[in-house]
């Protein structure tokens, strides 16, 4: 079984995969995949650079991903680049990653699920929902301005729609305990289906 969990930034979409990951379901995180592995290989390194400038490239030629953030956050064409240079690649490490596993339990975190129409992938579709507040004080707590937060969550489909789209749904505003609960009890209705 493959679950695709989403959710708008700063609604605990890591927390409950690693519950999910409690349960015996293999735990993907398809930023992580991109972040340490895509972002790290000469080839997509020099295509950001020939796109972005040197500016997004470190000193020890790594991509910078703060600077890149800021560059595509505020220029669509650029996301829409980075995104076809990424996603491609991205999809390929989870035709792998299944494959190595026929049968397996996954849960994969996909901040974008149906902004780029992946739900196919996946058996099922899980949201996880915070509350707009709790969402921005979470983002701050990271170190993320409340303008960039903004502009972040505005990239995304608003949570009311993937609310709508999904499966089930996680409520995230409360302890984590409340979460734990809700995950297990979805991880035992999934497991008579």
């Amino acid at each position: 079984m493959i679950l695709g969990l989403t959710g708008g930034i700063g609604c605990g979409k890591t927390a409950s995969a690693r519950m999910f990951a409690e349960h015996g379901y293999a735990r993907m995180d398809s930023d992580a995949v991109v972040r340490d592995i895509l972002l790290t290989d000469r080839t997509i390194i020099e295509a950001i650079r020939g796109r972005f400038g040197g500016e997004v490239i470190t000193a020890s030629g790594a991509v910078d991903r703060h600077q890149l953030a800021q560059r595509v956050f505020s220029d669509g064409k650029g996301l829409g680049w980075l995104e076809d240079l990424l996603h491609p690649r991205l999809f390929e490490h989870w035709r792998e990653a299944f494959a190595a596993e026929p049968g397996g339990s996954w849960v994969v975190e996909v901040p974008l699920l149906f902004e780029k129409s992946l739900q196919n992938w996946f058996d099922f579709t899980i949201c996880v929902a915070s509350d707009p507040s709790v969402q921005l004080a979470r983002l701050e707590q990271r170190g993320l301005p409340p303008s960039l937060a903004r502009q972040r969550i505005s990239k995304q489909l608003p949570l009311a729609q993937k609310i709508q789209l999904v499966d089930f749904v996680l409520l995230n505003d409360g302890s984590s305990d409340f979460l734990r609960a809700q995950v297990e009890a979805l991880v035992n209705s999934l497991s008579t289906i």
